[in-house]
């Protein structure tokens, strides 16, 4: 019998249902579901919508937290030949709405839930056609011209079969949306073929089998988060889905009782994992392979993660949203190349380049830059920003991704990061545009001058520092500006410390120096 290679996303799930129809493909608040009811609610919510009038190439946006349903909807829009784009739940009415019509998607699937910001961002959501909704449908305000449809009703009922367009390894498969330095989040244009080959270099360095569980703790909305999904469905493994690490507790219990062999993480659930382990000696034996992204993984953990993980490989890895991964270190030098975040994976190359386009000798600061299947086609309706991002590569119409992160590398290959280029934030896991939070700050009634910066964090990567002036007789409490960021914001946007003063430092065009604000922020001179 001749293997089929997998050529878009969608076939990895058909792949694995005709080989383990029955066995379990994801695990969801203890229930276990397996590969044949994946593919078969999936199939139904494909058909629904193309059924609905749904083209090749529309988008279908999913605003939900981690459950069965978000993972349905993701493999039934790929199914259908749309471009899929997950949305964290997190995110506010205002974002939402600029996202739904940035992208021009025709379909939302979201949940009852979440309808308080809902109502607030389909008000202006010009080019809805439809909403699919789980839960209680009532708690949605009038839609007006945009249809609402029930889930449920879509995925257990008898449903009408549809022909199925053909789907191939160059058509749009997924927008991800990212922080920009505008202020408004911009969408990560992948194709089938960059999603495929960077989900089987990740399989093949990772080292992953059909036996592996993987635990999911990071939003879908999350490219980290997406690519467990993808990972465990393409080799016929299992996910354990979680909705966060919020409630440790709760997550220790299903990891014992599911006994997941791949855990996936950040340095901020580390680093709680590391606090509970030295007053309860936590530990899981079960777990084969641990994985870190987002902020770099402090060595200082890795003695600890072996305590908890005593039969794990601990790979350290560094990538962006634009490629999804750039490098990982090999587990067995974890311990020789403490400060490393390794080489390129499988398939790819990186070198370093100076800010005039000329090689970095070995040892010397330069940017990063990326060549692979895994590149980013572009950003979504943003075609100045991708030629900054994407760069005219040795080959004849071959383009090259600048990272814009500084590195440097041994004479053995291996990359070390040293800091970013631009005035991105990337906390916890995420970026974040420091102008996003400045526009909240400066509707909160007497904020004179408002400025947002990174500083170097261990556990976060970087923490967000804002810096104020306020007008006369109207100067809030740090509390009280922390408060209006949390209303307006996503959590993970949220600053950790509000700085007053009495004025800004500013450069000789008169802009606010946010250079002399780092210096001034103690322990970041």
């Amino acid at each position: 019998m001749i293997s089929i290679p997998q050529r878009v996303l969608g076939e990895a799930l058909i792949f694995s249902f005709r080989r383990f129809p029955l066995k379990t493909a994801v695990i969801c608040k203890s229930r276990e579901y397996t590969y044949s009811s994946l593919y078969e609610q999936a199939l139904k919510v494909a058909s629904h919508l193309v059924n609905s009038g749904l083209r090749k190439g529309d988008r279908v946006a999913v605003y939900m937290n981690n459950s069965w349903e978000c993972i349905v909807s993701v493999y039934g829009i790929t199914l259908s030949g749309a471009t899929f784009l997950v949305i964290n739940p997190q995110t506010k009415a205002d974002k939402l709405k600029y996202i739904l019509n940035d992208s021009g998607s025709k379909i939302l699937i979201s949940e009852s839930i979440l309808a308080n910001e809902l109502n607030q961002a389909l008000t202006g959501a010009v080019s809805l056609n439809e909403v699919i909704i789980t839960g209680d449908s009532g708690k949605l305000a009038g839609l007006a011209d945009i249809s609402l449809k029930n889930f449920e009703d879509i995925t257990t009922g008898p449903g009408v079969p549809a022909l199925l367009p053909t789907v191939i390894a160059n058509d749009l498969a997924a927008l991800i949306y990212t922080s920009g330095s505008t202020g408004f989040p911009k969408g990560v244009m992948m194709t089938h073929q960059s999603m495929v080959f960077a989900s089987w270099s990740l399989i093949e360095y990772l080292r992953l089998s059909e036996e592996d569980r993987i635990i999911l703790l990071l939003p879908l909305a999350f490219d980290y988060g997406l690519y467990q999904l993808l990972m465990a469905i393409t080799i016929g493994g299992s996910l354990i889905a979680e909705q966060s690490f919020t409630f440790q507790a709760s997550v220790y219990k299903q990891m014992e009782q599911f006994r997941p062999t791949v855990f996936p993480g950040v340095p901020t659930i580390y680093a709680m994992m590391i606090a509970t382990n030295k007053k309860s000696g936590l530990s899981f034996d079960f777990i084969k392979k641990v994985t870190n992204t987002a902020a770099a993984l402090p060595s200082e953990f890795i003695p600890d993660l072996k305590k908890i993980f005593p039969a794990a490989l601990i790979f350290k890895m560094y990538g962006l949203t634009e490629c999804k991964r750039v490098c990982y270190l090999e587990p067995e030098l974890v311990d020789v190349k403490p400060g490393s975040v390794g080489k390129a994976i499988p398939g790819t190359e990186v070198f370093l380049l100076s800010p005039d386009g000329k090689p970095v000798p070995p040892g010397e600061k330069g940017i990063l830059h990326i060549r692979g299947p895994h590149v980013m086609l572009g950003y979504w309706n943003k075609e100045e920003l991708s030629r900054e991002m994407l760069r005219q590569g040795n080959l004849p119409g071959e383009r090259i991704l600048c990272s814009n992160d500084w590195f440097k590398m041994d004479d053995e290959g291996f990359l070390y990061f040293l800091g970013r280029n631009d005035d991105i934030i990337k906390t916890r896991g995420e970026k974040v545009s420091p102008l996003e939070i400045e526009n909240v700050l400066y509707k909160i009634a007497g904020i004179k001058e408002a400025a947002v910066i990174g500083v170097p964090d261990e556990i976060m990567g970087e923490a967000i520092i804002t810096f104020l002036t306020t007008h006369d007789q109207s100067r809030k409490s740090e509390k009280e500006i922390i408060r209006e960021c949390m209303a307006n914001l996503e959590l993970f946007m949220v600053p950790q410390r509000v700085v007053f003063l009495s004025e800004m430092p500013k450069s000789s065009n008169s802009k606010i120096d946010k250079k002399e604000l780092k210096k001034m922020y103690p322990g970041n001179e």
